[in-house]
């Protein structure tokens, strides 16, 4: 599957501390679906942050904040509970989300080699489509970005 702007997007169940989430559950709400590689890790942790610190700008233009890692639950609420993260964290530990989102990718590090999340950033109309994407994410300065956007296109 390929996936394109404009077009629905993919559709997944995750579980999250509160109990399994559906994208479908948002419907009517514009959605920022965040993937990111590993909670507690520096990169990670200042873009969980910043999307902490615009999180009542994201509500006012009736948009969601879901971050998504392969990280499994119990890591996600330490993570949401040292830094007071007021959105959902989700477990992709069989990186089905990331797979469906073209995010899963062959990653190289110190010389090595592995699988993981490359850092991107989807935004999802009221409508369940895709209408932005954002890849390769450079963490300083994207929560604006995205959130402009939003306010531009879709407010």
């Amino acid at each position: 599957m390929t996936l394109k702007v404009g077009e629905p997007a993919p559709l997944f169940e995750l579980p999250a501390s509160d109990g399994p989430v559906k994208l479908s559950d948002f419907r009517g709400k514009n959605i920022v679906l965040y993937f990111y590689p590993k909670d507690m890790t520096p990169g990670c942790t200042t873009e969980a942050c910043d999307f902490r610190d615009h999180h009542q700008s994201f509500e006012e233009v009736n948009a969601v904040i879901l971050g998504v890692s392969p990280d499994p639950v119990s890591r996600h609420e330490k993570f949401i509970e040292k830094h007071g993260l007021p959105f959902l964290l989700l477990a992709d530990e069989e990186h089905e989300a990331a797979e469906a989102y073209d995010v899963w990718k062959l990653k190289k590090n110190f010389g090595k080699e592995y699988m993981g999340v490359e850092r991107s950033t989807f935004i999802i109309d009221r409508d369940g489509i895709l209408v932005k994407e954002f890849r390769k994410v450079k963490v300083q300065g994207h929560v604006e970005e995205a959130l402009q956007y939003i306010k531009d296109n879709l407010h």
